[in-house]
């Protein structure tokens, strides 16, 4: 059976990590799997850029038996600014192996709350994702943004990018008050309610971690968390043992409630 985030129990604790080498992340690879990881997040834009091809990706997804999913932003010390150039690194990935890839929800037309609405990019993006689909992998479509939303603005946000084709949509708020905090958890309840497919709902800000560690009870079906903290991460990311801890000790999921 082909390893997938879609053919797990959720909520699914994945390690999120980059490397500069195949070899670093292999190393950071075992030892999340070591502390109870059930899927592994890589992002591309660190990774020299030499081993951004499908023998390299292949020598890493081959390392576990974990599910692979990778993502490659804009940003980052090797950052590719070109949207067609960097999809064509995730695709080499989906060919060696990737369970899913991310689709930038403001692919091909960047644009603010990292969404596009421009029908010819939208029509690129389906194009793409029929690609992925048909070389067996699956898409993550993904929006991240610097500001607090609503439960309404978010599952307006994510029903729009769920009809693209996506087999799983994503997004990343901000929360810096309480008040902005008790809507996240509100979000996630409602979205757990109306969507369709599968969802990542995080939020960043002064306010993230306790939500970052209740979202996956509440419906989030899968989240991050890293195996150790680096000079290059923040702190508002829990790790995997802190996640582990609480969520085998919480003994309640929404999905039990419903």
């Amino acid at each position: 059976m082909k390893r997938s985030f879609l053919n797990q129990s959720e909520p699914i604790l994945t390690s999120i990590m980059s490397g500069a080498t195949p070899q670093e992340l292999v190393a950071k690879i075992g030892n999340s799997e070591f502390d109870g990881a059930r899927g592994i997040a890589i992002d591309l834009a660190n990774l020299n850029p030499e081993f951004r091809n499908h023998d390299s990706l292949k020598s890493v997804i081959d390392s576990s038996a974990l599910p692979f999913m990778f993502f490659f932003y804009r940003n980052g010390t090797f950052a590719e600014p070109d949207d067609d150039k960097r999809q064509e690194v995730l695709l080499a990935a989906v060919d060696a192996g990737a369970s899913i890839v991310d689709v930038m929800g403001d692919l091909y037309d960047p644009s603010d709350m990292e969404i596009t609405h421009n029908a010819a990019a939208i029509d690129k993006q389906k194009k793409l994702i029929d690609k992925i689909h048909s070389k067996g992998g699956d898409v993550v479509i993904s929006s991240h943004m610097q500001c607090a939303r609503t439960a309404e603005q978010v599952v307006e946000h994510l029903q729009e990018v769920e009809k693209r084709g996506a087999d799983v949509v994503k997004l990343v708020a901000t929360v810096d008050t309480e008040e902005e905090l008790a809507e996240a958890f509100r979000t996630t309840m409602v979205l757990k309610r109306e969507l369709k497919t599968p969802f990542i709902h995080l939020c960043n800000g002064k306010f993230c971690r306790p939500h970052r560690f209740l979202g996956p009870a509440l419906g989030t079906s899968i989240f991050f968390a890293v195996q150790r903290y680096e000079p290059t991460l923040k702190l508002g990311q829990p790790t995997i043992q802190a996640m582990k801890a609480v969520l085998d000790n919480l003994h309640w999921n929404i999905n039990d409630m419903v």
